[in-house]
């Protein structure tokens, strides 16, 4: 009989850097990668890669003319990666990638953000790029270039701080990005949004409908629909799905709780119909996911 081991996730930061070669790997090799959170600053050079067939091409530059990129990508379920090697150009760059428990813990401290933060992380292959800051670069340098003296759990503290900076700064540009794009929500119609997200909240695992919702905020339900999108870039109906979905799989993997009353934690009267939606949002059905 064979016994399949769930290999262990890791819950915790890694941080790479590359100073030199053209490339990451000098083959063309599939290799498996687990669901994660990347994070990477290219400061010159090329990265060309494919996974699950869709191509992914980030370009910062050569030696004479840099343009430094950050590039965010969210890897929600286990996929395959092959490099696409057409550059002969030194890569420049800084790789960070963080587990998705880091990612919950992200998200829940940012109750303003959840949402945004939520919808990024809950997309397969969804992607983020920005031209950085000086001081970005700069922390970025930090890490390819550490004081010659640090080795060993030292130089390992040295790169994990700098790579936290980067993570903040990182975050708070893809959570600001929204904002400032042209007919921004104005701050009364954000605290209306906010009253509505934290009502949800509260009550995620009730029989929620738009208008006991409204009722109980105080807010057309016409204006909750269309403000709380504007503010947070994800429909409420989506929005109460998504949470009821997280919590289903919270339930399951702490608790071990049975697949049909994780379904009716998510407000599914059919298990088979729980499945389908839990495997199209975290790429596994439920069982991968009981205690």
């Amino acid at each position: 009989m064979n016994i399949r081991i769930k290999p262990e996730i890791p819950q915790h930061l890694f941080v790479g850097a590359m100073d030199g070669p053209a490339t990451c790997t000098p083959d063309d090799n599939l290799y498996d990668v687990w669901p994660k959170f990347l994070l990477m600053v290219l400061l010159q050079g090329q990265q060309h890669f494919v996974m699950d067939g869709e191509h992914f091409r980030i370009e910062a530059g050569d030696e004479a003319h840099p343009e430094p990129v950050v590039f965010m990508l969210n890897i929600a379920h286990g996929c395959q990666l092959r490099f696409v090697n057409e550059s002969s150009t030194p890569l420049r760059k800084v790789m960070i990638s963080a587990p998705q428990p880091w990612i919950d813990r992200l998200i829940r401290s940012q109750p303003t953000s959840m949402p945004k933060l939520r919808a990024f992380f809950s997309r397969h292959l969804a992607t983020f790029r920005f031209a950085p800051n000086r001081h970005l670069v700069q922390t970025a340098e930090h890490i390819l270039k550490p004081p010659v003296a640090m080795a060993g759990e030292l130089l390992t503290l040295h790169r994990n701080a700098h790579a936290f900076d980067i993570l903040c700064q990182a975050c708070s540009v893809l959570v600001e990005a929204d904002r400032t794009a042209p007919n921004q929500p104005t701050a009364g119609s954000r605290r209306q949004s906010e009253k509505v997200r934290d009502y949800i909240l509260a009550h995620v695992c009730d029989d929620l409908t738009l208008d006991r919702i409204a009722r109980a905020v105080g807010i057309s339900t016409s204006s909750i629909q269309r403000h709380f999108k504007e503010c947070f870039g994800i429909a409420v109906s989506d929005f109460i799905r998504q949470e009821r979905l997280e919590t289903a799989r919270a339930a399951l993997e702490r608790d071990g709780i049975p697949i049909s009353q994780a379904a009716y934690l998510a407000g599914y009267r059919n298990p088979s119909s729980f499945t389908t939606a839990f495997k199209k949002a975290y790429g596994v059905t439920p069982k991968h996911h009981r205690a």
